[in-house]
C-alpha cells in the first residue's frame, strides 16, 4: 500500500501552475519590450548565441525539481507488513428516502435537509464503526458502500438530492433488501439499518422485509420525518407547489402507523423527527445501546520510507539543469539537440 506520511505538503504542488504561468507572462512582456528595439530577425542576428529553447528546458527542469522536492517533503511510503487490528464498533446502513415528498417544509429547513443533519451528527460521533448510505424512492441505489471513511461519508451525504432518482414512490422494501446485502462483515458484530422516510406512497412488502432482516440479526430502525398534518411539496426551481391531475396542491403527510409497524417487525424502534432535538438524542441513544463487539480489520503496521529515491531524482534533475547552459556551446554547434525553429515559430517563441 502506498501513502504519504505528511500529505499536507502536497498542497504546495499548487505552486507549479502558478510559477509556470508567471514564467509565460514574463516571456510575453519580455517579447513586447524586445520589439521596441527593432525587427526580431535583425536582433537575432546580433545575438547568435541566444537559445530560447534551452531557457525553456531549464525552466521546466526547475519546476520538475520543485515538484519532486514537494513529494520528498510529503514522505512517500510503501506498506511492507500487514497485521490485523481488533476494534469495537457496529455496522450501520442509512437508507434515506429522497422522493419529492421529502422536500416538504413542515420540518425546518426541509424533511430531507433535517435528515441529512441527523446523519451527519451521528457520523461525527463514530470512531470504530462502519457506515453505508443508500438512497431510494421508487427504486433503491447504493450511494456509498459500507466504510469507516467518515470524511467520504459526509461528502456523499451532502450530495444527496431528489434528482438522483427519477422513479417516484417510496419503496422501503427494496431499500431494506439492498441494505441487507450491503453488509460486508461475516463477523459477529451488531448490524443495524436506519430507514429515514415520511412513509408516503409505500410500495408494500416493507414489513415482511424488516422481519426477514430481524431474523438475520439485523435491527431495523425507522425515522419518520414530517408531520401527520402534512405540508405541500415545493416544485424544484420555482415558488410553486406540486399539484395533482386536477390542479389541487398535493399535501404530503407522515404515515406514522406504517413507520411504527416496520420498526416493530425489524425489532428496532421508531423515532419521530420534528423541529426539536429529541430525535437526535433518541438516535444517538439507540446507536450507543447497540452492542459494541470486536471486529478485525487488516491494516499495514510497517512502512518503508521512499523519499530517498525521490531525492535522488531531484539531484539528477538539478545536475541536468546545471549542465544545460542558456547560450549555445560553440564546441557542440554542429550537434542539434534543440531543433531549429521555422521563421514563423521564431516570431512566436524567440526571446532574450
Amino acid at each position: 500500500m502506498f501513502r504519504f506520511e505528511e500529505p499536507l505538503y502536497l498542497y504546495l504542488l499548487l505552486l507549479i501552475p502558478l510559477l509556470a504561468g508567471l514564467h509565460y507572462a514574463t516571456n510575453y512582456y519580455r517579447r513586447k519590450r524586445l520589439l521596441r528595439y527593432g525587427d526580431i530577425e535583425l536582433l537575432k542576428g546580433l545575438m547568435p548565441d541566444v537559445s530560447a529553447a534551452r531557457r525553456e528546458v531549464k525552466t521546466w527542469l526547475m519546476l520538475a525539481a520543485l515538484a519532486l522536492l514537494i513529494f520528498t517533503l510529503a514522505r512517500p511510503q510503501f506498506g511492507t507488513k500487514m497485521d490485523t487490528r481488533k476494534r469495537q464498533g457496529i455496522e450501520a446502513i442509512i437508507a434515506m428516502d429522497i422522493s419529492n415528498s421529502m422536500m416538504a417544509e413542515d420540518v425546518t429547513p426541509s424533511r430531507l435537509e433535517k435528515s441529512k443533519m441527523l446523519v451527519s451528527n451521528i457520523v461525527d460521533k463514530m470512531t470504530d464503526d462502519k457506515i453505508g448510505l443508500i438512497v431510494y424512492a421508487g427504486e433503491a441505489y447504493t450511494q456509498l458502500p459500507i466504510t469507516s471513511d467518515y470524511v467520504s461519508a459526509k461528502i456523499f451525504l451532502e450530495t444527496i438530492n431528489p434528482s438522483m432518482i427519477t422513479t417516484q414512490g417510496t419503496d422501503i422494501k427494496q431499500a431494506i433488501d439492498l441494505a441487507m446485502k450491503s453488509f460486508t462483515s461475516n463477523q459477529d458484530v451488531s448490524k443495524a439499518i436506519f430507514v429515514i422516510t415520511d412513509g408516503e406512497d409505500n410500495e408494500g412488502g416493507a414489513v415482511e422485509m424488516a422481519k426477514a432482516a430481524a431474523e438475520k440479526g439485523i435491527k431495523v430502525y425507522v425515522l419518520g420525518v414530517g408531520s401527520p398534518q402534512g405540508a405541500p411539496i415545493p416544485m424544484p426551481g420555482s415558488s410553486q407547489y406540486i399539484t395533482d391531475n386536477t390542479g389541487n396542491v398535493v399535501v404530503s403527510k407522515l404515515n406514522e402507523s406504517m413507520c411504527r409497524e416496520i420498526a416493530a417487525a425489524g425489532q428496532g424502534a421508531y423515532i419521530y423527527v420534528d423541529n426539536s432535538s429529541s430525535a437526535q438524542e433518541q438516535l444517538s441513544g439507540y446507536v450507543d445501546k447497540l452492542a459494541k463487539k470486536e471486529m478485525e480489520s487488516a491494516v499495514y503496521s510497517e512502512y518503508d520510507e521512499q523519499f530517498q529515491a525521490v531525492a535522488l531524482l531531484v539531484l539528477l534533475v538539478l545536475v541536468l539543469d546545471v549542465l544545460i547552459v542558456e547560450r549555445k556551446n560553440p564546441l557542440f554547434k554542429n550537434i542539434k539537440l534543440f531543433r531549429k525553429l521555422s521563421k514563423e515559430e521564431r516570431h512566436v517563441t524567440w526571446d532574450i
